[in-house]
């Protein structure tokens, strides 16, 4: 199973929507899953989200994989986190040097 974190505006596709509470959807895997292809199970467009997605608390991006037990971290367009600019996408979220 998959644990999906949403943040803000995405929170909505949770049973808690509450920004005090954890808005979280448990998504079966599906083969070789992306961050894109479990966004897109969920209903949430690509344009919805933000360029701040984070895999086991790794920095990723739409096309990183999305194992079986993975820990989804979804945030949309409009919460930018400032401190992406220390990461690297292509490094598999290691901090820039």
């Amino acid at each position: 199973m998959i644990e999906v974190h949403l943040y803000g505006r995405l929170r909505r596709i949770a049973a808690q929507t509450a920004a005090t509470s954890d808005s979280v959807v448990r998504v079966p895997p599906e083969g070789a899953d992306t961050v894109r292809a479990v966004a897109a199970r969920l209903g949430i467009a690509e344009e919805e989200l933000g360029s701040n997605l984070f895999v086991d608390g790794r920095y990723a991006t739409l096309d990183s994989p999305v194992p079986d037990g993975a820990r989804l971290g979804l945030f949309p367009h409009d919460m930018q986190l400032l401190y992406k600019w220390y990461f690297d996408s292509r490094t598999a979220g290691k901090v820039k040097s």
